[in-house]
């Protein structure tokens, strides 16, 4: 019960979104270019300031990144096989392979390992914002059905992103020790505060603007079962492979069994790459985890 309990406020933040969007109606692109530009890069540049880098992020970095190119390269051989076009393989990518793993999985691994179990999911929660900026970005701006789709146009994309410049400078703070300013970092705490509840905000808004029959069960189905069933599977696998400390292979077998990152909602919609399809993909698999969360839980025997 009390699993589910940490779950419910993210269902009242997008009903937030999807009442206003009903009711009064915004510009939903204006909102998520705002939180994408100006916001989310006081986020990233928090995350990597406060976190100290430990030898946990060598291990941590190794199983993230092994696991989401075999996550990838799944979704690239299904695609084939599907014959999906560049958009929609992309949309796939985004949906199926980068979970939430900060505002959702860090709760559930407090609930369950209380805080000596936060810090591992802290780490990764880092990792993972990284991978999502970089990877995560590349094939959102892949897949844009308003732009060509080289690859030089997508690393340009990317490259115009603050967020990443936000990364790095947060990184640079703890290599050189620069501290900054209690009177900045105070603005920096408002505004990355309140940026997580305003990307759950627009994806009410996207899900107030989903139509009939424009997401496919099949494409739906395909996500559910990589995100929620392979993902932990393979998660499992690396880390025997990788010979892990209990805890922490439980913690990233967890972690990797979250739904889809919100974050790849805000992404599928500034490059229009199929945005209802990943939306409706991260309310689904939300709304899944109800159920698929706790049992992960009892598997890994995190609660008693």
């Amino acid at each position: 019960m009390d699993v589910i309990l940490i779950v419910i406020p993210a269902f009242i933040i997008f009903a937030v979104g999807f009442i206003g969007q009903k009711k009064i109606g915004f510009d939903r692109k204006s909102i998520s270019t705002a939180a994408l530009y100006l916001m989310y890069p006081f986020l990233a540049f928090r995350t990597f300031y406060t976190n100290e880098v430990t030898i946990d992020y060598l291990y941590i970095v190794i199983f993230c990144v092994s696991l989401m190119l075999l996550l990838i390269l799944l979704v690239v051989v299904v695609s084939k096989i599907q014959a999906q076009s560049q958009s929609k393989s992309s949309a796939l990518v985004l949906a199926s392979v980068f979970m939430n793993s900060g505002n959702y999985g860090v709760p559930i691994i407090l609930f369950a390992y209380g805080e000596a179990g936060v810090d591992y999911a802290i780490i990764m929660m880092v990792v993972q914002s990284l991978l999502m900026n970089t990877v995560g970005l590349y094939f959102a701006a892949r897949g844009s059905s308003t732009a060509d789709h080289s690859f030089k146009d997508s690393l340009v994309k990317i490259a115009r992103m603050p967020i990443n410049y936000a990364v790095i400078l947060g990184l640079m703070t703890q290599v050189f020790n620069v501290s900054v300013p209690e009177f900045i970092m105070q603005s920096v705490h408002f505004i990355a505060d309140a940026t997580i509840p305003t990307i759950m905000i627009v994806l009410g808004m996207q899900l107030a603007s989903l139509t009939k029959g424009t997401v496919k069960w099949a494409d739906l189905s395909t996500i559910f079962s990589i995100r929620l069933i392979v993902s932990p599977v393979i998660a499992l696998l690396l880390t025997m492979v990788m010979g892990l400390d209990p805890m922490l292979a439980s913690i990233l077998i967890i972690l990797a069994a979250m739904p889809t990152a919100a974050n790849t909602t805000m992404y599928s919609l500034q490059f229009n790459t199929e945005p209802q399809l990943v939306s409706y993909s991260t309310l689904v698999t939300t709304v899944a985890s109800l159920i698929t969360v706790p049992l992960m839980l009892w598997l890994v025997g995190a609660v008693s």
